[in-house]
């Protein structure tokens, strides 16, 4: 069986840049959570696990190492299981095989640790720039979380006529990034709508 694994950081995200992948998969998994959680503790993660403890997994294509961790150390433990399991990985943007024709690549261990270790300096340096974006924000005077006095009740929130349009568009079905661009909203309120409104 060869399996697409998929991961997006966020609930609001969907998956969609994936698309350009126009090879076909027997399974395709779509986990949304940050790339800190542990590969073996995400939910789609361990159907892939129980997957390949069965025997049934011969090959699994991420797109990038970035999809297994933000860990390099993780990522590295998660690569040398499947090689354990003679799974043959396969990382799409680098055009690189573990396991090409069920023979190992000498080249996989050197590029997967490199380019896992890079993945985990781009979270830092993403990290670092925000926490520097925010103090720089904090001396010119500006404020965190929301103004005094606005907090807005629960009833009146969902009272507003953005809301219940946001609302009917969910129960017809659309994507919270579709809700998004039809109302003309945030995806953050969109997810506010449907973690409010008792559908």
């Amino acid at each position: 069986m060869h399996v697409k694994y998929n991961r997006v950081s966020t609930i609001g995200q969907t998956g969609n840049r994936f698309i350009n992948d126009t090879e076909i998969y027997d399974l395709t998994l779509l986990d949304k959570v940050s790339g800190n959680i542990p590969f073996k503790e995400r939910p789609q993660s361990i159907k892939l696990i129980r997957l390949i403890e069965e025997g049934k997994v011969t090959d699994i294509t991420v797109e990038e190492f970035s999809r297994l961790g933000r860990n390099t150390g993780d990522v590295i433990n998660t690569l040398d299981w499947l090689d354990e399991q003679g799974i043959n990985v396969i990382v799409r943007n680098v055009g690189l095989q573990s396991r090409p024709n069920g023979i190992k690549n000498p080249l996989w261990k050197m590029v997967s640790s490199v380019m896992s270790s890079l993945y985990e300096m781009e979270l830092e340096n993403i990290r670092e720039r925000t926490a520097i974006g925010r103090l720089v924000y904090l001396q010119h005077g500006g404020r965190l979380g929301r103004p005094k006095g606005t907090n807005e009740s629960e009833k009146d929130f969902l009272d507003k006529s953005t809301s219940k349009k946001i609302s009917k568009c969910l129960q017809k079905g659309l994507t919270i990034r579709e809700v998004s661009k039809v109302v003309g909203v945030s995806t953050t309120t969109v997810m506010k709508v449907k973690h409010t409104f008792p559908f």
